[in-house]
């Protein structure tokens, strides 16, 4: 089973991370199928880059994605619409 997660990176205390495709069962830093976008909430506001059409593919295809993940998918997508909630 696919899984679409979050995977760290950074120094210590300091991470960040990229949103990636890959075994449900795999390790934190396993390895991945693709790569879809990064996330880093350090900075203020939260800077995230994702590849939308990329990650809905996925999503076609079966692979589940996180609680966190699923949220940064649905609010990346409110803001390219222009309908953005806080």
């Amino acid at each position: 089973m696919l899984s679409m997660r979050l995977m760290r990176f950074g120094a210590k205390k300091k991470p960040s991370y990229r949103i990636v495709v890959m075994e449900a069962k795999s390790p934190r830093q396993g390895q991945v199928r693709e790569f879809l976008g990064t996330y880093n909430p350090l900075v203020d506001p939260v800077q995230v880059e994702i590849d939308l059409a990329k990650a809905q593919a996925w999503l076609a295809k079966g692979a589940r994605p996180s609680e966190t993940v699923k949220s940064i998918i649905e609010k990346a997508g409110r803001a390219k619409s222009g309908s953005a909630k806080p």
